[in-house]
């Protein structure tokens, strides 16, 4: 890092557990409905992949001050642009319906967030508490992404399993680092009383 470089990642905050909870909530629930929803509509898709990406974007602007990643330095800009697409993307598909669009849209999003946890992933590989899970992270929304194109013509059943597909392995990753992080804040205050 450079020394005329302000502080790019500040402690994580005790309550980091609550929103990496949420997001795998979030991550595993759209997960849940595209297992079991038989036959969705172009609609019914972009509805439920919308609600998701909508909510993970607005998960994660939550959970970026209690990561350390203020908006007012660098790593903090980019999480909250990914986050801010992602959110737009999810907006989107809400309100324009078609396989290609959802492919196109989500793909977007989800890749966008992807490669900004990755580079979170490597960046502070080693020096705080998420690196290894945004590397993790990063890469399952990167190939999420990469392979929501090849599934349009297999229309809206196929492209919410490949979505679903990458929100339930995601899913699981963020609801073992949320049980992780709370674990650990439970340790910290327990031997801060003692």
């Amino acid at each position: 890092m450079n020394p005329a470089e302000p502080a790019s990642a500040s402690a994580p905050h005790a309550e980091l557990w609550k929103p990496v909870l949420l997001r795998a909530l979030a991550a595993l629930v759209f997960g849940a409905v595209t297992v079991f929803w038989a036959a969705p509509s172009e609609e019914g898709m972009g509805i439920a992949g919308g609600l998701y990406l909508l909510a993970t974007g607005t998960v994660l602007f939550w959970g970026m001050p209690l990561a350390g990643l203020g908006r007012e330095v660098s790593p903090g800009r980019s999480m909250a642009a990914a986050a801010s697409i992602l959110t737009g993307a999810g907006v989107t598909l809400m309100v324009l319906h078609g396989s290609l669009v959802f492919a196109v849209i989500a793909a977007l999003g989800i890749g966008l967030l992807g490669a900004a946890e990755l580079y979170f992933g490597l960046r502070f590989r080693g020096g705080h508490v998420l690196a290894r899970d945004w590397l993790a992270s990063g890469v399952i929304g990167l190939g999420t992404a990469a392979a929501l194109p090849f599934f349009v013509p297999l229309g809206p059943h196929a492209l919410l399993g490949v979505a679903g597909g990458g929100a339930i392995v995601s899913g699981v990753l963020w609801i073992l680092a949320g049980l992780s992080l709370r674990h650990d804040a439970q340790t910290a205050t327990a031997k801060a009383v003692n």
